[in-house]
């Protein structure tokens, strides 16, 4: 798993490449969060354009972020979901609290 970190703004984007699983995620979440924390990034916006596959600790980081953005007024988008992406999203509910875009440039248009 690749993972680059750049601000856009206010807005945190986080391009995901391979696999997000349980072998990245810890270090992930704890890139993300510095850059929330000490970085004030206001929202975070996931591209999940090429990642393969996403488990169920990808999907708690995923919350996680979604729930510690909240609190502080922001919000978290997702953009580019892949087949299996779009299913752990459709199966977890997450539509229902991530906005999803077909692309980086009309979810930014959002924040």
């Amino acid at each position: 798993m690749e993972a680059k970190l750049k601000m856009a703004g206010k807005t945190l984007v986080v391009r995901l490449e391979g696999e997000l699983d349980h072998h990245v995620v810890d270090g992930l979440r704890s890139r993300i969060d510095e850059k929330i924390t000490v970085g004030k990034a206001e929202n975070v916006l996931f591209n999940f354009q090429a990642v393969d596959f996403m488990d169920s600790s990808g999907l708690g980081m995923v919350l996680g972020r979604y729930k510690a953005v909240k609190e502080r007024g922001g919000q978290v988008l997702a953009c580019s979901l892949r087949p299996a992406v779009y299913r752990v999203f459709e199966l977890s509910g997450l539509f229902s609290r991530i906005p999803v875009y077909s692309s980086e440039q009309e979810a930014l248009k959002h924040v």
